[in-house]
């Protein structure tokens, strides 16, 4: 059998990711490779870690881009954290959330499940009432912008919350970081993961993370080993983190790093409120758009995610087959609805270098194009 290069077609990524790679940054990805340990490479390093400090909002000492998607970076949150036999609170409104139960239950730990209507934010006084019944709660963990429905959580008020019960918060915020505001610091969030091919617009494979002084203590104190060898941040930060020379733990995606410090690059560029203003405006263009057309929204409007737009499938339309016609008249790609929603919805993506007017006009116009078919 003979193989040859393998070359993509161009797509318009408007799904729930990954979102469209800027020409500047797919250019970093070409420049040359060089090593892991190489001063050259350390320096460009601290430069990642202070522009990811800037993007998460954040003077947290410990916050690296850890080489391996976001569902790594969640579990690294969890396995450096949590015990067997802790109480972790969890906030479950969409697949991931059921994905944090997942982890906490792997590791031997106590899942308080915390559920609220798929679609919906998750509900502030379920969270009061459990953290009330379970006084010795160590965690309260929540997703707080859900993928899987386009429904965002109010962060400040559930870290508030925690803090009030002498918890920890471990927080998801894959979808979030750089399309909403988000506020580390000021939040007192203590344990974070994210990842760069959502809002970031970077290719995959990398996990933005950002542990609180309190979280890294916690991680450095435990009783038991931490059982992931690769995922023990403790090991990590020897890497990440100090002046001089670094331990070598891993060869890191170097090339992957490149563009992500591209990427963030032009996140300080541009200003990361004005990024978060711009996903909004988007947003409300595209919402304009599919009233027109009859389609409605999942989320309701106070709890909707501007980059992450779920809407309901209009009645008579062949969820499959209006997908693929996109994708084969227009190199466009929308994402099928997932868990609870498959079938039911599409999720319209607008991340990062894909929320533009020209992508919204032509998503709109296709979509009808598409519908009238």
């Amino acid at each position: 059998m003979t193989f040859k290069s393998f070359n993509p077609p161009e797509r318009i990524l408007m799904g729930p990711g990954p979102s469209q790679v800027s020409a500047r940054v797919l250019s970093a990805l070409a420049r040359p490779t060089i090593g892991h340990l190489d001063p050259e490479f350390v320096r460009m390093m601290d430069e990642v870690k202070s522009l990811l400090q800037y993007a998460f909002k954040t003077k947290n000492e410990f916050t690296i881009a850890l080489s391996a998607p976001g569902s790594a970076g969640m579990e690294a949150c969890f396995v450096n954290l949590v015990e067997r036999g802790d109480k972790v609170i969890v906030c479950r409104n969409g697949v991931f959330g059921g994905r944090m139960v997942e982890n906490v239950t792997r590791l031997g730990a106590e899942a308080i499940i915390v559920d609220s209507p798929w679609g919906r934010a998750v509900e502030i006084d379920k969270v009061q009432a459990a953290l009330d019944a379970n006084p010795d709660a160590k965690f309260l963990a929540f997703v707080h912008a859900e993928t899987s429905t386009g429904a965002v959580s109010d962060a400040k008020t559930l870290c508030k919350m925690a803090q009030d019960n002498d918890c920890l918060t471990i927080v998801d915020a894959v979808t979030s970081l750089g399309g909403v505001e988000l506020r580390v610091d000021d939040w007192g969030i203590d344990a974070i993961y994210s990842g760069t091919q959502k809002c970031m617009s970077c290719v995959p494979g990398i996990s933005p993370v950002s542990f609180s002084d309190k979280a890294v203590a916690v991680a450095k104190n435990r009783k038991t080993p931490i059982q992931s060898w690769f995922l023990d941040q403790t090991l990590v930060m020897a890497y990440w983190g100090g002046a001089g020379k670094r331990s070598y733990h891993h060869t890191a995606p170097v090339n992957s790093l490149y563009a992500l410090h591209e990427s963030l690059l032009m996140v300080q560029e541009e200003g990361i409120e004005n990024a978060w203003a711009r996903h909004r405006a988007q947003h409300e263009s595209l919402a304009k758009g599919l009233k027109k057309l009859g389609i409605e929204f999942i989320v309701p409007e106070d709890e909707r995610l501007p980059q992450l737009n779920t809407i309901h499938i209009p009645e008579g339309a062949d969820d499959a087959k209006v997908r693929s016609y996109l994708l084969e008249h227009y190199n466009l790609e929308i994402g099928a609805g997932l868990g609870d929603l498959a079938g039911k919805a599409w999720r319209i993506g607008l991340m990062g270098h894909t929320a533009q007017s020209e992508n919204v006009a032509l998503c709109l116009a296709a979509l009808e194009d598409a519908l009238n078919q």
